[in-house]
């Protein structure tokens, strides 16, 4: 590691890091200079991303937690405080799969159970994650927490109103927790996306609508401005610079890198 580097000296925590996504952001916020402990409960996805970090000189450790389980991690949390001395980073993109919240169904065709899936899975397991480090980083008085949201919290997709409800809750509670904690130093900040074209989900997004993936990735780039697929290490690298000290002054708003498929 060298002071260059973005995220020199810090420890962050990725929930949700055996996805594509979450992996993605883990492996960036290494090659940042961050000590990454990767959260999630899948050894094997957690162990390839370990030694992926590892073996491009990063630093990284497994941890098996259930982030849908409150007492769990917070117990996962404290002894990472209690080791690491410190947590200065927490990130989360833990997510159900597209076909337990009805995604690609209309509105009226979602059930209620789907709805709930949504919120009880997108909008649950940020709180629980933030809460858990909240009580670390206000102690030390500095750290950052980040969430996860897309365009459907904002933009208007036939099929997105499930996941949209769960974008738009999970905004607002990120802005209001950044109120709360902006006094004791931690900030907290929501990162909009949109679905990227080479992540593992594109192809339940796609099966959702009965269309291939690339047909997929082609469809989402045509509703943004750049007409450009959005790409899992566009993600990862918006990730760490809301993560630096360099963005320091940056809390309590949405980033929107959806590429204006997602309109403020």
């Amino acid at each position: 590691m060298n002071s260059s580097q973005l995220l020199h000296g810090k420890r962050a925590l990725v929930f949700g890091a055996g996805g594509s996504v979450g992996a993605a952001v883990a492996s960036e916020f290494a090659a940042e200079g961050a000590e990454v402990y990767l959260c999630g409960r899948s050894a094997k996805g957690l162990d390839e991303v370990k030694r992926s970090i590892r073996d491009a000189g990063g630093s990284a450790h497994a941890v098996m937690v259930d982030a849908l389980d409150g007492a769990a991690v917070q117990k996962c949390v404290d002894e990472i405080a209690r080791t690491a001395g410190s947590i200065d980073i927490e990130f989360n993109v833990v997510a159900p799969r597209v076909e337990a919240y009805g995604g690609g169904k209309s509105a009226v065709d979602v059930t209620i159970d789907e709805y709930m899936v949504a919120v009880s899975t997108m909008v649950k397991s940020p709180i629980i994650t933030a809460l858990a480090v909240a009580r670390h980083m206000m102690k030390q008085r500095s750290g950052v927490i980040i969430g996860v949201t897309g365009s459907t919290a904002r933009g208007h997709t036939v099929g997105g109103t499930s996941i949209g409800v769960a974008f738009g809750a999970l905004e607002t509670f990120l802005e209001n927790l950044a109120f709360e904690l902006g006094p004791q130093g931690v900030r907290a900040v929501c990162l909009r996306v949109t679905a990227n074209a080479d992540s593992n989900a594109i192809r339940s997004i796609a099966r959702s609508y009965n269309i291939t993936a690339e047909e997929m990735a082609a469809n989402l780039a045509s509703q943004n401005f750049l007409k450009t697929p959005m790409r899992i290490a566009d993600t990862a690298k918006a990730a760490a610079l809301i993560a630096s000290d360099r963005f320091g002054r940056l809390t309590g708003t949405v980033v929107n890198t959806s590429s204006g498929a997602g309109m403020d």
